[in-house]
C-alpha cells in the first residue's frame, strides 16, 4: 500500500513525470493503431524536423509566459526575417549559412527588442503590443518580397543544413535545449524571470529591474523567431510571407501542455519539450492511423484540453502537498 501510495505521489508530485506517462501511453497506442509503423527512425527524425521551429520558439515563449506575459507577434517575425534571408540569397546571391543565421538573430533581436522596450516602459497589455508587431512584421514580410518568393533553386546552398538527413535542425535544438535549461535551472537570470512572474511588486521591492527582465525576455523570444526564420527557409528551402501563418498558437500550445501557467511563474524547460514533442507526435499520430482530416482538429483539441486539465489537477496536488507540509 505504502509502495502504491508513494508511486502515485511521485506521478501526481511532478508535471514532468505525469506528462512523460501520458506520452508514452499515446505513444503505445498510436503505435498498436498503426500496426507498429509509427515508431521508425524515418518518423521520429521527421517529428523533430517537421516541428524544430515550434519546439525552438517555445523556449522563448516559455520565459515570455513565465512573466505572466504573451507574444503573438512570433511567426510574423518569422516571416519578415525568413523574406529577408531568402531575399537576400535571391536578389544578392549571398550565401554563407553562418552569416545569414546571425543576421536573423540580430534582426530577431531587435523585434523582439522592441516588443519588450514597449510592453515595460509604455505598460501596454503584451497581447495588445504583440497583436501590432504581429500584423507589422508579417506587412513587412509582404514588402520585403515585392510580390515574389526565393524558390529552392534560390536557397539550394542555404538549404543544405536543414535538408531531410542534414543533422543542422538537430543540433539547432539541442543547443538552444542545453543553454535554456541551465541558464532556467542555475543562473541568477533565471530566477529573476521565475520571481518576476511570481510577484513583480515582490521582485521589484527585493531590488529586481522588472523593467529590464521584460525586455530581456522578449528579446530572447525575438532572437529564436529570427533563428527559427532562418531555420524555416533552410528547412522548407523556400521563403514565402505567409510562412508559419498562425503557427503561434502551437508555441503557445506546446508551452501550457508543459504545464507552463498563463499567469505566470511557473513553468520549465524539460517540460515545454515535453509538451512540444506531445504536440508534435499528435499531430502526426492523427493522420497516420487513418484518421479523417475534419476529425484532426476535434480530437487534438479534445487531447489538448485533457491534458491541461491533468497538469491543473497535477498542480493543485502539488500546492496542496506543500501546505501540509507547511502545517506540519
Amino acid at each position: 500500500m505504502n509502495q502504491k501510495k508513494s508511486l502515485w505521489k511521485i506521478i501526481t508530485g511532478s508535471r514532468e513525470v505525469s506528462l512523460l506517462l501520458i506520452l508514452i501511453v499515446m505513444l503505445v497506442i498510436v503505435q498498436i493503431l498503426s500496426r507498429g509503423t509509427f515508431l521508425t527512425p524515418t518518423n521520429i527524425g521527421q517529428i523533430f524536423r517537421n516541428n524544430a521551429l515550434t519546439m525552438l520558439m517555445a523556449l522563448g515563449m516559455l520565459c515570455v509566459m513565465l512573466t505572466a506575459g504573451i507574444d503573438i507577434s512570433i511567426t510574423s517575425t518569422l516571416a519578415f526575417t525568413g523574406m529577408i534571408i531568402g531575399m537576400l540569397q535571391k536578389r544578392a546571391g549571398f550565401t554563407n549559412t553562418f552569416v545569414l543565421f546571425l543576421l536573423a538573430a540580430l534582426i530577431g533581436i531587435a523585434c523582439g527588442f522592441l516588443n519588450g522596450l514597449i510592453i515595460s516602459k509604455g505598460h501596454l497589455a503584451p497581447i495588445i503590443c504583440t497583436m501590432g508587431f504581429m500584423y507589422i512584421w508579417r506587412g513587412l514580410a509582404y514588402v520585403v518580397s515585392n510580390n515574389q518568393w526565393a524558390s529552392g533553386a534560390d536557397v539550394a546552398k542555404f538549404a543544405e543544413f536543414g535538408k531531410d538527413g542534414s543533422v543542422g535542425p538537430y543540433i539547432v535544438l539541442i543547443i538552444a535545449y542545453v543553454i535554456f535549461f541551465v541558464v532556467m535551472k542555475w543562473t541568477t537570470f533565471g530566477r529573476r524571470i521565475y520571481a518576476v512572474g511570481s510577484n513583480a511588486d515582490a521582485a521589484r521591492v527585493s531590488g529586481i529591474n522588472v523593467d529590464r527582465v521584460l525586455i530581456q525576455v522578449y528579446t530572447m523570444m525575438g532572437l529564436l523567431a529570427g533563428i527559427a526564420g532562418a531555420l524555416s527557409v533552410s528547412i522548407y528551402a523556400s521563403a514565402q510571407p505567409n510562412m508559419q501563418y498562425g503557427k503561434e498558437m502551437d508555441v503557445i500550445a506546446a508551452c501550457v501542455i508543459g504545464g507552463t501557467s498563463m499567469n505566470g511563474g511557473r513553468g520549465s524547460v524539460v517540460g515545454t519539450f515535453l509538451g512540444a514533442l506531445f504536440y508534435a507526435v499528435l499531430a502526426k499520430a492523427l493522420p497516420l492511423v487513418g484518421l479523417d482530416s475534419i476529425w484532426q482538429n476535434l480530437i487534438k483539441g479534445v487531447v489538448v484540453l485533457a491534458v491541461v486539465l491533468i497538469n491543473v489537477l497535477t498542480q493543485r496536488t502539488m500546492d496542496r502537498a506543500a501546505l501540509e507540509r507547511r502545517e506540519m
